[in-house]
């Protein structure tokens, strides 16, 4: 089962990247975690000082913790299928209930132990065109352009039922103290 509730962007997005947020979404699954690989491969550099600094991977242990990195290569493949997928798992349930930072640290810590105590890509595997044009994209924005596609990315995956609290202008109500 998948979660009927998609979380909301972090924060707002420009034309362009909404683009490149939507040209990822619509990636199937493998082509969404060979994505993120390349994208924390071409980026990692300036990716590690922004989100590791601000995770707190001590949050996150079932997801970066020694069970998860003693699983088989078939094990964790399924795992970040389902967390990209949003079903209601209690590994993707894990990754639902972090802030964005750790779910950034997540996929970093993921994408850095790639073929060591993570799954790997196949070794003959090729990024497709949709895959690459994705990565061009992401690669013309700014820094912060680039954090923001990244952290809406992320926060888009994993499963949770906690909604978020309506604004005023949902609710057509002042707050009162």
């Amino acid at each position: 089962m998948t979660a009927s509730y998609n979380k909301q962007a972090p924060q707002a997005l420009s034309n362009e990247t909404q683009k490149v947020v939507d040209a990822f979404n619509g990636l199937d699954t493998d082509a969404k975690l060979a994505w993120l690989y390349y994208a924390y491969k071409k980026m990692g550099d300036s990716i590690t000082p922004a989100a590791p600094a601000a995770a707190e991977p001590e949050l996150a242990p079932k997801l970066v913790g020694d069970e998860y990195l003693q699983m088989s290569d078939d094990q964790q493949l399924a795992i970040m299928r389902q967390i990209v997928n949003r079903e209601d798992t209690e590994h993707s349930r894990a990754y639902g209930a972090i802030k964005e930072n750790n779910q950034l640290f997540v996929w970093y810590a993921w994408a850095v132990a790639m073929g060591k105590s993570v799954v790997d890509l196949p070794a003959n595997y090729n990024a497709t065109d949709a895959i690459n044009n994705v990565l061009s994209q992401i690669e013309g924005l700014d820094f912060e352009e680039q954090m923001s596609v990244l952290r809406t990315i992320v926060a888009q995956m994993g499963y949770t039922d906690v909604k978020p609290i309506e604004t005023q202008a949902q609710t057509g109500k002042t707050t009162s103290l």
